[in-house]
């Protein structure tokens, strides 16, 4: 048979060979992006068939070129959406100062209204990851950043403590909205060796408006009221709402690719590839599951009591200034960054060379050493760091001497700085695989709820790290405090350790697959 378009030049069938590189399914399950006729043999008449609803092979470069431009644009898309997410959920946070001269604020008054924002955003995260798996992950993005955008408007409009309290809870749900439908379209559209280096790319949004946004609502401050920046910055959030309906799409098949879930694998073809599916009792009854969410809540507490109090640590028992609390959460931040892309980057390379099996996950080797590496730099944190000046040097002062002559900076400084970036890589690096390997371990019908499940315990994580954490330091020190700290993240690692090998295909498996 010969193809032939509706301009009327001729076309050539594809073989399987030209068709490397694209999806196996693309030559079975793309829709028809143009018109194509069929002609008749050489020998009798064969009749036309209706083109609508035909299928059609295409060229692969053809649809490497649109994969390439789709993930470039929906990438982008949601980093800078997931960016005023971030920016809009820590305005009032970075403009505290301005609006406390305007509003005499307490510190209980505060601490009500950033709380309510945190209780509200852990109850729609979860809701949101549900929900994902149900509506279009693309409307639920964008409805989210429409509606925080709307309420940072009318909060720029308020000045009572109750009012701030109520519209700030109303921004915490709005941000559930955000992560959940992100990690939908990301397992979409990117492969499993690629998807933990875009999930790190797209997290690192948040890195971006935490670092910028102090910096750049200064700044606007000197010349502009609170309530000109809030209501500016909420009306951006609502212009670039409808930018992400426009651009954001669901998955590869919104605009006729083949599906990357359905043809990433090699092989000959999916006729007789099981389904993913399962029922909610059979994810909810997966091991691996939970293991995964108590590893989750253990480990994002430990990074938010360094975070929340490592500060508090240094000035009152380890005798250092606020100036080097300070430069030590920097570093924090800076390594976390850096370790957040290599946990994607590395992680996807050992993905890509052992794939994705029923049991076992190549990313575990790398989540183990990091979390390793969280225990060890608290370690080293907690007991190198002392407010008296030791008799004889030790170690580490003699190996940071020559950096000191060259920075201007003491060895003492350097040392702590260089623990505060070592915790952060090793801290935010699992953060961002624990994301990762819930999505991917999940059934496709349940990924987004499985990481709402895991980031609901990361909130537990959270909580824990707050009241319990400062109640053990108020009636010990924050020397104990620390160290229970440490201990609890060191059983965990080796519990991880001896449970790397465990069934971690969440929900049915069937036997072929097995």
């Amino acid at each position: 048979m010969r193809l032939q378009r509706a301009d009327g030049q001729a076309r050539q069938p594809i073989s399987d060979e030209e068709g490397a590189g694209v999806p196996a399914s693309a030559s079975k399950s793309a829709p028809a992006l143009g018109r194509m006729e069929v002609l008749p043999r050489e020998s009798g008449q064969e009749e036309q068939t209706p083109l609508a609803g035909r299928r059609r092979s295409f060229a692969p470069g053809w649809a490497a070129d649109c994969y390439a431009y789709y993930r470039t644009v929906i990438l982008i898309s949601m980093f800078l959406g997931y960016l005023l997410y971030y920016f809009n959920r820590k305005t009032f946070s970075f403009l505290m100062p301005s609006v406390m001269e305007e509003i005499e604020l307490d510190k209980e008054e505060l601490g009500l209204i950033t709380s309510s924002q945190t209780l509200a955003y852990a109850i729609s995260k979860f809701a949101s990851g549900v929900l994902s798996d149900q509506l279009s992950a693309r409307w639920l993005f964008s409805v989210g950043l429409f509606i925080i955008g709307g309420i940072n408007i009318i909060f720029s409009w308020s000045s009572s403590v109750m009012v701030f309290t109520g519209l700030w809870f109303l921004n915490g749900l709005g941000q559930g909205f955000g992560w959940p439908p992100c990690a939908k379209v990301l397992r979409k559209w990117f492969e499993p060796s690629q998807f933990g280096t875009w999930w790190a790319v797209l997290s690192c949004s948040m890195n971006l408006a935490g670092s910028l946004g102090p910096i750049v609502t200064t700044v606007l401050a000197e010349y502009y009221s609170w309530r000109t920046i809030i209501s500016v910055s909420g009306g951006v959030c609502m212009g670039f709402a409808f930018v992400c309906v426009l651009l954001v799409k669901n998955e590869p098949s919104d605009v006729g690719l083949p599906s990357i879930e359905s043809g990433g694998k090699k092989g000959k073809g999916n006729k007789n590839t099981p389904n993913d599916e399962s029922t909610l009792k059979e994810f909810l009854l997966s091991p691996y599951l939970w293991v995964l969410s108590m590893s989750y809540l253990v480990v994002f507490g430990v990074k938010i009591a360094c975070t929340d109090w490592g500060q508090l640590f240094l000035m009152q028992e380890k005798g250092q200034s606020a100036m080097m609390g300070s430069s030590y959460m920097s570093a924090l931040e800076v390594g976390g960054f850096a370790g957040s892309i290599a946990a994607g980057l590395l992680s996807d390379r050992a993905v890509a060379r052992h794939g994705l099996g029923t049991h076992g996950n190549p990313r575990h080797g790398l989540l183990l050493t990091m979390m390793a590496g969280m225990t060890v730099s608290m370690y080293l944190f907690r007991v190198t760091i002392t407010a008296e000046i030791p008799k004889d040097d030790p170690l580490w002062v003699t190996a940071l001497h020559p950096v000191s002559v060259l920075t201007g900076l003491s060895e003492k400084e350097i040392w702590i700085l260089t623990l505060g970036a070592a915790f952060g890589f090793s801290s935010y690096g699992p953060i961002a695989l624990f994301g990762v390997i819930a999505n991917e371990s999940a059934p496709s019908n349940y990924c987004g709820m499985s990481h709402a499940i895991v980031a609901l315990m990361a909130n537990v994580g959270a909580f824990l790290a707050g009241l319990p954490f400062s109640a053990i330091a108020k009636h010990y020190s924050w020397d104990t405090a620390f160290w229970v700290a440490e201990v609890i993240c060191a059983l965990t690692t080796v519990s991880f350790f001896l449970l790397r090998n465990m069934r971690t295909k969440m929900g049915r498996v069937h036997k072929k697959t097995d």
